[in-house]
């Protein structure tokens, strides 16, 4: 059985801690990618990615080529759009980032967020209805984080508890959907 990486429509025989990194190792071996590239990876449309660069959710691309950080901001809002709003979603990115072309201000990066959100994503020891397993996954995933600002640590966690909850609300909805569908 295969999954797909959160946000994406890559997929891997199983999410596991560090899989993300290596992902966008390969993805970003020769430099950037292109807005098809973006669209192909994500199944968005790329006039909905224009548009979110448009409305200022991401910062344009340079040279029409999108970096990691431009890709894993796009797959955070994809991956969250289905049950957040994205004025939202990109205020939950704002805590931890800041202002958008500024990485002096970020607290963490959104690429390194969205690994982080991977590996814990990773572990099958969360349970959603358990609010203390969520907490503990959470921390586990921020557990070598180096604050560079006191209290990001604990924003971090934060911001992570609310990307599962998030995340599984919109997986759940979609199931809901599929069984209502089939009857």
């Amino acid at each position: 059985m295969s999954t797909t990486y959160p946000g994406t429509t890559i997929e891997t025989t199983a999410l596991t801690k560090g899989s993300s990194r290596m992902l966008f190792e390969g993805i970003f071996a020769t430099g950037g990618i292109t807005l098809s590239q973006v669209s192909v990876m994500t199944d968005l449309e790329p006039y909905i990615i224009q548009n979110w660069v448009k409305r200022g959710f991401v910062s344009p691309p340079q040279k029409r080529v999108y970096s990691r950080e431009q890709f894993a901001r796009i797959v955070i809002i994809n991956m969250l759009r289905e049950s957040l709003q994205i004025e939202r979603i990109c205020g939950l990115i704002r805590v931890i980032g800041g202002v958008l072309d500024d990485p002096l201000d970020d607290l963490i990066s959104d690429d390194e967020l969205y690994h982080r959100y991977v590996d814990m994503v990773a572990e099958d020891s969360i349970r959603i209805s358990d609010p203390s397993s969520v907490m503990v996954a959470a921390t586990g995933a921020c557990a070598d984080f180096e604050e560079r600002v006191p209290g990001a640590g604990k924003k971090l966690v934060r911001i992570l508890q609310v990307m599962l909850y998030a995340h599984s609300a919109a997986r759940l909805r979609k199931s809901a959907e599929e069984i209502l569908s089939a009857l």
